[in-house]
């Protein structure tokens, strides 16, 4: 806060008694801060959905795994050897989903039970998760020089 604008609301107390307060730029009305709402229940009820996507995600890659189940040795298929490549790709994809789920979902339920990060600490931490998790690159991945 600028010295001048100190010595302003100083001048305004002592003239009128009393100075209105704003947060966040939201206009002082009566003494509220408008909508500015939080609702710890909700961003725990939210992180706990998140957090239940796990199971689901989970439960697709166990029967991507099964469905793989019995393919054997790929040497003598191109086909078989294609399959298994797309295989391992979305294996790693429903893992990462997965784990991401489970992380964002954390994450949302700290920020309910506690309330206690800035802003900007927040939004590091999803920053994080987006690093950790960055999207992989096309299904099928790269063609190959043959």
């Amino acid at each position: 806060m600028a010295w001048d604008e100190w010595e302003q609301i100083k001048a305004d107390v002592a003239a009128n008694g009393s100075a209105g307060m704003q947060l966040n730029q939201a206009p002082s009305e009566g003494g509220t801060s408008g909508d500015l709402k939080s609702n710890r229940k909700t961003w725990v009820r939210v992180g706990e959905g998140v957090t239940g996507l796990k199971d689901g995600v989970g439960t697709a890659l166990t029967k991507l795994a099964d469905g793989q189940a019995g393919l054997g040795d790929t040497a003598g298929s191109v086909s078989a050897a294609v399959q298994k490549e797309l295989y391992d790709s979305w294996k790693k994809y429903v893992s990462d989903v997965r784990g991401r789920c489970g992380t964002l979902g954390g994450l949302l339920q700290k920020v309910g039970h506690d309330l206690s990060k800035t802003d900007e600490e927040a939004l590091a931490d999803l920053k994080k998760l987006q690093v950790k998790y960055e999207d992989t690159k096309p299904v099928g991945g790269e063609s190959k020089e043959k």
